[in-house]
């Protein structure tokens, strides 16, 4: 499927794109990616994952996407894991294909920020998805957990490696050998989430978006600079970490913004940053 922009709103650019699982609609630079399987609590499929990989695809490609927020249809959950039954006649040498793990690593290396809104459960392959995601966000009576152990398998789409990153090795042995499921506090006291919200899609989404918007507001450049430094940071030793942040770096003083956010702080104004 190729990225077709529908035109909603011709004064404000708003617009859709048609998916098979997901909705993708862009307002106001913000592009609302949402997993549409409600009447199954967005259990994900290879399907899905593949709208969600061309999804990321087209963000990656469109200029007028500035951030994205991720959620789950309905009021169950961002998504409760595989579809059992889909998985349970999967041939085992299907997984080499790595489907979701590919899906989440492009969504993870997009240059633009990527925040999760988590209303009710993330499980599974929906906790992985809200991983890879740069930020995020849950209501109160939101739950995490990667329970593939209760089918005797293992997470399959990451879990296993940005869990430790995020928890710690102690706490993701724990959570992966258990399978379980912790509530929205727990997650953030641990460091899995950013922000508890109220019990409610509105307060959710409203924080999500103040989010999005004050990153709105900051240097897209610096931002995606930002990003690079601290995914491909984390993965290599200090002395490279530091080599690749001083490259980034160099890469964000090269633009007009870093030249108009030191004139605007100067002259005591708010800075334009047009991302060049």
């Amino acid at each position: 499927m190729g990225c077709h922009k529908s035109r909603r709103n011709e004064e404000s650019g708003d617009y859709l794109m048609k998916f098979e699982n997901i909705l993708y609609e862009n307002r106001e630079g913000i592009l609302y990616l949402t997993l549409n399987r409600p009447e199954m609590r967005n259990a994900l499929t290879p399907a899905m994952w593949n709208d969600i990989r061309t999804a990321v695809q087209c963000a990656r490609e469109d200029d007028e996407v500035k951030v994205v927020i991720v959620s789950g249809a309905g009021d169950k959950a961002l998504a409760s894991g595989a579809d059992i039954k889909e998985i349970h006649d999967r041939a085992y040498l299907k997984m080499l294909q790595g489907t979701s793990s590919i899906a989440l690593k492009d969504l993870e290396d997009l240059y633009k920020p990527v925040i999760c809104a988590v209303n009710g459960y993330a499980l599974g392959g929906g906790c992985e998805l809200a991983m890879a995601c740069d930020l995020r966000i849950a209501t109160k009576r939101s739950k995490f957990g990667q329970p593939e152990v209760n089918l005797s398998i293992i997470p399959g789409a990451g879990g296993t490696q940005r869990l430790t990153r995020l928890v710690g090795i102690g706490r993701a042995k724990e959570l992966i050998f258990t399978g379980r499921i912790i509530n929205a506090e727990e997650a953030h006291s641990i460091g899995l989430v950013n922000q508890v919200t109220e019990d409610d899609h509105e307060s959710l989404m409203a924080a999500a978006e103040k989010m999005a918007k004050k990153i709105m507001a900051k240097g897209p450049v610096a931002i995606t600079m930002g990003k690079i430094a601290i995914n491909m940071g984390s993965e290599t030793d200090i002395n490279t970490g530091l080599m690749i942040e001083r490259l980034a770096q160099t890469v964000a003083f090269s633009t007009e913004d870093r030249k108009e956010g030191t004139a605007a702080f100067l002259e005591k104004r708010s800075p334009n940053f047009k991302g060049c």
